[in-house]
């Protein structure tokens, strides 16, 4: 998350700008990551295509220096600038801020695209959260795909949400990492009858695509980018015996007993076990009776 430390020396004179400082201020539980759509002053058509499918008008700049100052302007620690060179043609640069410093930056040449336009589908509607998949075994293992992953999540998980609806799961995007270059999807996916209580899922490209290849990287050294994700001790949760956690979330407990006397155990009581009084609960133990021999009189 974006902090400003050290960034307003100045003591607030007013209490409008006190509520500023306070709302640009570090918290326990930062807000949510905003992104600044940068445009070049030198870009080819199908860098403006690809920026305009993102946002509708990005911000111009001659160079990717200013970012920093309109990171701190804007309050957002995400940053896509899009130039166009005869070195580096269809040129994207990815990255984000830290303390509003450069933390990670990408660079990404783009090969093929095909807008929102070209593809004719019905679109999923604004501010859909989309599902995110990646595949490719780079992004498990390359250090420079692992950090792209990462980067490509923060810009396009969305706002925090404390609940999702199901039906609302319609949007998929799809990384794949194949060969050296990177190729995103765009997907709806689509419920279809399938004769049982599950429904058959079937997914429908709505645009955009791109097909990128990696360029150069600028990446936080191990210890900077081990301090950008350290966790403040108020939010660490303090560890409980017996509970545990799975990957997903899921609790866990173990439960302590002592040894149980199954003696005592009560069991369940049918009606026709139970024992009846007098002489035939007496007999049902002992088992039958002997017969009285006769006399005769």
């Amino acid at each position: 998350p974006c902090k400003a430390s050290g960034l307003f020396k100045k003591n607030p004179k007013t209490k409008r700008s006190k509520r500023f400082l306070e709302s640009r201020a570090p918290k326990l539980v930062e807000d949510g990551k905003s992104a600044m759509i940068m445009k070049g002053g030198n870009t080819s058509q199908l860098i403006s295509n690809v920026l305009k499918d993102i946002v509708s008008k990005p911000i111009v700049l001659e160079t990717i220096r200013p970012c920093e100052f309109f990171s701190k302007k804007t309050d957002c620690s995400l940053f896509l600038f899009g130039s166009h060179s005869k070195k580096r043609p269809d040129n994207l640069i990815l990255g984000r801020l830290f303390d509003f410093h450069v933390l990670d930056m990408i660079e990404l040449g783009i090969e093929k695209f095909s807008s929102l336009s070209d593809i004719k589908a019905s679109k999923c509607p604004e501010g859909t959260k989309p599902m995110l998949l990646f595949a490719g075994e780079a992004f498990d293992t390359d250090n420079e795909h692992k950090r792209l992953k990462s980067l490509l999540i923060d810009f396009f998980r969305g706002p925090n949400v404390s609940a999702v609806r199901l039906a609302g799961l319609e949007h998929v995007l799809h990384f794949t990492s194949l060969d050296g270059k990177i190729y995103m999807r765009s997907y709806r996916s689509l419920l279809k009858k399938s004769g049982c209580r599950t429904p058959r899922i079937e997914l429908e490209e709505i645009g955009p695509s791109l097909d990128l290849v990696l360029r150069r990287t600028h990446l936080a050294s191990d210890d900077l980018y081990k301090l950008a994700h350290r966790k403040p001790k108020a939010l660490k949760a303090k560890k409980k015996k017996n509970i545990s956690h799975d990957a997903f979330g899921t609790k866990f407990g173990r439960v302590h007993m002592q040894k149980q006397d199954l003696s005592k155990l009560r069991t369940r009581k049918m009606k026709g076990l139970r024992k009846r009084k007098g002489r035939a609960a007496v007999g049902e133990q002992d088992g039958p009776a002997p017969k009285e021999a006769r006399v005769a009189s």
